[in-house]
């Protein structure tokens, strides 16, 4: 019997109940004939359905424990992948167990053997739930991000657009605009713009001081240079911090085949997978402290180098593939029941779009060959540590918003900034 035609336990169960109810009443000759029926059906041995017949079917509770399947050598590798891949959730780690362990073996950060991948290939998601948050229950839970939208009039013309989940084709971008002011937001500060492709879950952020039209401009210039697929929409909220007159100019100058679209006022889910990520991967990093000075701006971009690189290339992500409506009765509303795909990094998924030039794909793809995760994971929590290390801004003092600049004298297409636009061996103070 193929393995898939085969009974579950609890199917296996049911149809001896039924059966049993025939073979009480049966003569011998028919017991044999039954007998003969459910040992082609169940695959048991013939001894064992007698005694079966002749009992009363309840399940017995296991008197023993089954024991362990997996060692400590599955630990192990867990703690390594799961720290490397920034503790991601079970159904996003499970499928990429075996590759990450084999990448990170190459980069000398874990010894593998063919038993260890033989069981991480068939560990299951609940196991690996289970096992990682023994790992992490030590660990302290990250702070919730709040927030209130803003009314814009400036963009009436705009039109209002919800990008559908399903989206298809890359260059669909959810764009917004954090701000580090910390308690109070007065003067200049920082601030993240945060670029999320809807279609491929890809990435952009870079760090603005001040909200002028010359950090704007180099910003967006610096992201577009390395987004490996043209942009067909940019979709702010209706934030006039953001959304003003400097992105209207710059994207109706700099990128006019590019639509610009709009959320609905007061709706914060029509942006919903940039909302997502202004936490997970920015105020979870960065916290809700203030930012205010070059030097913190500078760090903040290398911090968001890197960030490229890992979230973009390494970081799985889940995407939603089917919603089924389950209609509702009189006892229980109608609900959603929601599917998701297999879960895949952004950089995979741009791929399958195709989207990006062969030969540009070719250079990513060798540069996350060459890339160590765990250590660029490091160098992530490093540059955080620096920027908590360094001063705020002195009262009195001005700060030169030029010194900023990163895509200054940028020739057209971004060549400087393709592929590993900076230097991973600058030091960190």
């Amino acid at each position: 019997m193929p393995a898939e035609d085969e009974m579950t336990i609890d199917e296996r169960w049911k149809y001896l109940r039924k059966m049993q109810k025939r073979y009480v009443k049966a003569d011998r000759d028919e017991r044999g004939r039954l007998l003969d029926e459910m040992e082609a059906v169940t695959g048991l041995h013939r001894k064992s359905l007698v005694r079966l017949m002749d009992s009363d079917l309840e399940r017995k509770a296991r008197c023993t424990e089954r024991g362990e399947t997996y060692g400590p050598e599955v630990d192990d590798a867990l703690r390594v992948i799961a720290e490397s891949l920034d503790y991601i959730c079970a159904e996003r780690l499970t499928p990429h167990l075996v590759w990450m362990a084999t990448h990170l073996a190459t980069h000398g950060e874990m010894v593998t053997s063919p038993s260890l991948l033989d069981q991480l290939s068939a560990i299951s998601v609940s196991t690996v739930r289970r096992r990682v948050s023994r790992i992490r229950q030590d660990e302290p839970r990250l702070p919730q991000r709040r927030g209130r939208a803003h009314p814009n009039t400036l963009t009436r013309d705009i039109p209002m657009v919800l990008i559908p989940w399903d989206e298809r084709k890359a260059g669909r971008l959810e764009t917004d605009l954090v701000h580090h002011c910390g308690a109070t937001a007065a003067g200049e500060y920082a601030c993240s713009i945060q670029m999320i492709d809807v279609a491929t879950a890809w990435s952009e952020r870079a760090a603005v001081l001040g909200r002028s039209y010359l950090v704007m401009q180099d910003a967006f210039r610096c992201m577009l240079a390395r987004l490996p697929f043209p942009v067909r929409e940019i979709h702010p909220d209706n934030d006039s911090a953001f959304f003003n007159e400097h992105l209207l100019r710059f994207w109706g100058e700099q990128v006019p085949q590019a639509r610009i679209s709009r959320s609905r006022p007061y709706h914060k889910n029509d942006n919903r997978f940039v909302e997502q990520k202004n936490f997970t991967l920015i105020r979870a990093y960065l916290e809700h402290e203030r930012l205010d000075t070059v030097a913190q701006t500078l760090a903040m971009n290398h911090l968001y180098d890197r960030m490229w690189l890992y979230y973009n290339f390494f970081q799985p992500v889940m995407r939603l593939e089917e919603k089924i409506i389950i209609p509702g009765d009189d006892a229980q509303p109608a609900r959603v029941k929601r599917r998701y795909g297999d879960a895949r990094p952004p950089f995979d998924r741009v791929c399958d779009t195709q989207a990006i030039p062969r030969e540009r794909r070719e250079h990513l793809d060798a540069l996350r060959d060459r890339t160590n995760p765990r250590q660029l994971r490091q160098e992530i929590y490093d540059w955080i540590e620096y920027i908590c290390s360094l001063p705020k801004a002195v009262p009195g003092i001005t700060e030169d918003v030029h010194l900023t600049l990163r895509a200054h004298g940028l020739e057209e297409g971004g060549a400087v900034l393709l592929g590993f636009p900076f230097d991973r061996t600058t030091p960190l103070r």
